[in-house]
């Protein structure tokens, strides 16, 4: 059962996620990109090249295949994006990130890696005190 302390800790928890939601979403946008568009850039980045497919991306974002197929579309318009045919087989498309794609995401990923390690004493005392 859980103590008052425990929902104290998870009302924490959810606040600083979305504390941290929040910064990621408005840094998003001061380059230029929806929050989405960040994730998807991120999500590419962040996998091994020949898993970077429209699949990847929905099952990353929890999105249904069509609604990733229309960010990878717009993605691919904004020119932050390519695909490319897998050499094992021609019908399924690989994602790559163009130059212009590393460098929005390098800029990103710099603020966020500082936000995260400045947040990194409040989710330790919040995982401390869920035990």
């Amino acid at each position: 059962m859980l103590g008052d302390a425990d929902y104290v800790a998870l009302a924490s928890f959810r606040h600083a996620i979305r504390r941290f939601q929040a910064f990621s979403e408005e840094k998003a946008i001061e380059v230029g990109l929806t929050p989405q568009q960040h994730q998807v850039l991120l999500a590419i980045r962040g996998c091994p090249p020949d898993e970077a497919t429209v699949g990847h991306v929905a099952e990353r974002l929890i999105l249904k295949p069509h609604s990733a197929t229309g960010l990878v579309n717009r993605l691919e318009a904004l020119a932050l994006i390519t695909r490319e045919a897998a050499a094992t087989d021609r019908r399924r498309a690989l994602l790559r990130l163009t130059p212009k794609a590393y460098a929005l995401l390098d800029a990103l990923s710099a603020v966020h890696r500082e936000e995260i390690q400045r947040l990194r004493p409040v989710f330790t005392g919040i995982f401390e005190q869920l035990g």
